[in-house]
């Protein structure tokens, strides 16, 4: 730890700034948000220009601003290293800079890196709804062990290959609505960002050259260890930490490993070969954030040695690096055993979108807080799958009716208990996703204001109700905004219902000629009273998840959830 007075700061060779996203369908525009919570508090509370909230709208907003504006103004997150929600502070008014670890591109990417990526898409949607400008970077890792040993077994080019599968992320997001990060580095583009860190590290003491492998000494850096709250002695073989006996601790690990033969290397001051994982994360967030950043985010899994070890770098090149926030989501779990390609009991996003709507799987990922573990199991997706449904079908109909002409001599004013339920749920909202991001409790709120525009739109007293259209479009507007900020906005309630009907059918094995022809068959059964068979019929399609729902217009069908595995629900939640 001698001449720490000599110590110098990595600068980056090159920033890029941010640049701004304006979202259109299915995001949230900077233009349309200012710093000021009073815009926030109105992009929730008012309603569309044509429909009036009653009281007057005026009224609503100045007591939505006079109630919620904390609310909205304050945002708590959980802290890994302080291991305590904390009140979220930018280090730049109307800024953050923001930063989560990216896949290894060596294959189809599984369910766990799916809860990764939506839920911090959920905080960078929430911070834009907020009014910061995000500078979002995730990175791609292109350059690795695993992508080398794979393209071997394929006998692919490893940057080839690894490109191939970036794009294939590329499309998993989309489908998944995740908004595309401020910029995308990858390790391959920037190797003298990340030699150039290795430089100061060395000049700094903290790092020792070895027959062209460059190895971190944790022993120079004494802090190793305050994220996890791990020892030294918990590194473990297995997990990027390779067993070295050139070491002068075990602990030690690698900035940069001298080529291989047969692999991909690049020039170095050390010789030719390529990065350690660890370091390729502290030089690109150096590169587009600087050495003092706000968010630092991933998995829990990487924690430690991975987020360890990027602070004990990150340290080394510059004693001024400071990220002030390090969070981490929760795992998603199969039978209690982390879900991992390591472990072999995961599946891709394209296996599960393949028989579930992209927009039911991320429903059933924010519908557990991002902290805590989610269990995966068909039963849920299911259920995630009839919710889904549910609300796009019941904003189809508040769209359909809000469609049609209103008594022009009522525009004033709507319910008063409309108005309140709208106010609750906004409540809701607000109250939920400041205390770090409880998407759950949000979800869980919908239930009211979808039940309240159900009751308007198919009771009997609902359709007599005073000002029901202009009710109904505040229902829609409402729950509209806060599924757009949740990134479950479809493009068309007409279009997802159907895509969501098709991959019922599709779990059903069924097509829907089938579907009808079962249905001509219990309308027959029913016409001659063979009440049995009629009930049969639909007992059997009920266990397949196709739910015949009988109307005055005639019988339909909907998607539902099978009936074996409506029983294992209750089990579940009970």
């Amino acid at each position: 730890m001698a001449a720490l007075h000599f110590f110098k700061c990595y600068k980056p060779l090159f920033r890029i700034q941010s640049r701004k996203l304006f979202i259109t369908s299915n995001g949230i525009s900077n233009k349309s948000f200012q710093k000021t919570n009073r815009r926030i508090i109105r992009f929730i509370c008012s309603n569309s220009s044509s429909t009036s909230l009653g009281q007057s709208n005026s009224s609503i907003i100045r007591d939505c601003v006079e109630d919620k504006q904390s609310k909205a103004q304050h945002l708590w997150l959980y802290n890994t290293m302080s291991k305590e929600r904390e009140l979220f502070k930018p280090k730049v008014d109307g800024k953050v800079g923001m930063y989560v670890c990216g896949v290894t591109a060596y294959d189809l990417s599984h369910i766990g890196h799916a809860r990764v990526y939506v839920s911090f898409d959920i905080l960078f949607r929430y911070l834009r709804f907020m009014g910061y400008e995000v500078n979002y970077v995730r990175n791609f890792t292109d350059v690795d062990d695993k992508i080398i040993a794979r393209a071997g077994e394929l006998g692919e080019d490893p940057i080839s290959l690894s490109r191939r599968f970036c794009e294939e992320f590329h499309r998993d997001m989309e489908y998944l609505h995740c908004l595309p990060p401020t910029v995308e580095p990858r390790v391959s583009d920037h190797m003298p960002q990340i030699i150039d860190m290795i430089k100061q590290i060395l000049d700094n003491r903290r790092a020792y050259r070895v027959e062209g492998d460059v190895y971190f000494s944790v022993d120079e850096f004494p802090q190793y260890g305050r994220l996890s709250g791990r020892k030294l002695e918990d590194n473990r073989a297995g997990e990027r930490v390779a067993v070295d006996s050139r070491k002068r601790n075990p602990a030690d690990f690698a900035l940069w490993k001298s080529a291989k033969e047969g692999e991909p290397f690049w020039e170095s001051p050390w010789g030719p070969g390529r990065p350690g994982w660890h370091i390729e994360c502290s030089a690109m967030s150096a590169a587009y954030l600087g050495y003092s950043f706000d968010i630092h985010g991933g998995g829990m899994d990487l924690i430690f040695p991975h987020h360890e070890n990027e602070i004990a770098q990150s340290c080394a090149a510059c004693d001024k690096s400071n990220i002030s926030y390090w969070i981490h989501n929760g795992f998603v779990t199969i039978d209690s055993l982390k879900m991992s390609k390591s472990l072999g009991n995961f599946f891709t996003i394209r296996q599960v979108i393949e028989l579930y709507h992209p927009l039911a799987l991320r429903l059933f990922l924010i519908g557990t807080h991002y902290r805590s573990p989610i269990n995966y199991s068909d039963v849920l997706l299911e259920s995630a799958s009839d919710r889904a449904y549910y609300i796009y079908q019941t904003l189809q109909d508040c769209e359909e009716v809000a469609g049609q002409k209103g008594d022009p001599s009522q525009k004033e004013n709507i319910p008063t208990e409309i108005v309140d339920c709208i106010k609750k749920f906004n409540d809701v909202f607000l109250t939920s996703m400041s205390e770090d991001l409880h998407s759950p409790v949000v979800l869980s709120a919908l239930s009211d204001p979808l039940k309240t525009a159900n009751d308007l739109l198919h009771t009997r007293k609902g359709k007599k109700q005073g000002m029901r259209i202009q009710s109904l479009a505040a229902l829609e507007k409402t729950i509209r905004n806060v599924l757009d900020i949740l990134g479950l906005m479809p493009t068309s309630y007409h279009e997802v219902l159907q895509q969501l009907r098709e991959k019922a059918l599709k779990r059903a094995k069924l097509s829907e000629d089938q579907v009808i022809e079962k249905i001509h068959e219990r309308n027959a059964a029913r016409k001659n009273k063979e009440y049995e068979r009629s009930d049969a019929i639909r007992k059997d399609l009920a266990a397949l998840g196709i739910a015949l729902m009988d109307n005055p217009e005639g019988t339909t069908w909907r998607p539902g959830v099978p009936l074996a595995m409506q029983e294992q629900y209750v089990v579940q939640e009970s």
